[in-house]
């Protein structure tokens, strides 16, 4: 069983290792954490812009834990909904449930309101984090452009110039911060199904 969630929830993206200065203008190209390896020091944000350190987080309980691109990706919308339809049962079952995006406090306070959220949304507006677990990639000019022309003001909702996006990504994580399980997929429009992850928090058990 153990074999079965390593290849199934990990797609293996490159051999490389990535640095702070070093960011991926491809999200084919990124270098996540590793099943095993430990969850970084980073501080984050509230909907109320207060600071949070992710590992005193994640200590307290068992943690589900998403990288989403912002409010203003459909599929990262369809994803957050489906994770509200059974973050009931995740939380019953002894898990917390994380979602990380570039998008600053105001627009995660947009996302709350719009899908009703009874789990917690951070934001990593400068990319820290993202960079820190290898999610982040920088979007080249003729992508950017073609966002903007889509009316997707990446500047305004994440309040900074830096152009990166995470690559959508799960990871149950427990308390001492080892991932246990990860879903990473360059594919935005590829998302771990609910009930795939329901299945893979019950087969993995909290920690």
């Amino acid at each position: 069983m153990k074999h079965f969630f390593i290849t199934l929830s990990f797609i293996i993206l490159t051999s490389f290792s990535l640095s702070a200065q070093n960011i991926p203008s491809s999200a084919n190209d990124i270098s996540p954490l590793l099943i095993g390896e430990y969850v970084p020091e980073v501080t984050l944000r509230d909907v109320d812009s207060n600071p949070v350190d992710l590992k005193k987080l994640i200590k307290k309980k068992p943690t589900v834990l998403i990288f989403y691109r912002g409010g203003w990706c459909p599929y990262c919308n369809r994803q957050l909904s489906g994770l509200g339809e059974i973050s009931d049962y995740l939380v019953s079952i002894g898990y917390q449930i994380i979602a990380i995006s570039p998008d600053t406090p105001d627009h995660l306070a947009l996302t709350y309101d719009k899908h009703m959220m009874n789990y917690m949304l951070l934001s990593d507006s400068d990319m820290e984090a993202s960079k820190k677990f290898g999610l982040a990639f920088e979007l080249d000019d003729k992508m950017f452009k073609k966002f903007s022309n889509m009316g997707m003001d990446i500047v305004t909702t994440t309040g900074e110039k830096h152009n990166m996006l995470p690559v959508p990504a799960v990871f149950f994580v427990k308390t001492n911060g080892e991932i246990s399980f990860e879903y990473v997929n360059p594919n935005f429009k590829k998302r771990i199904s609910s009930s795939l992850l329901v299945t893979a928090a019950e087969t993995m058990g909290s920690e």
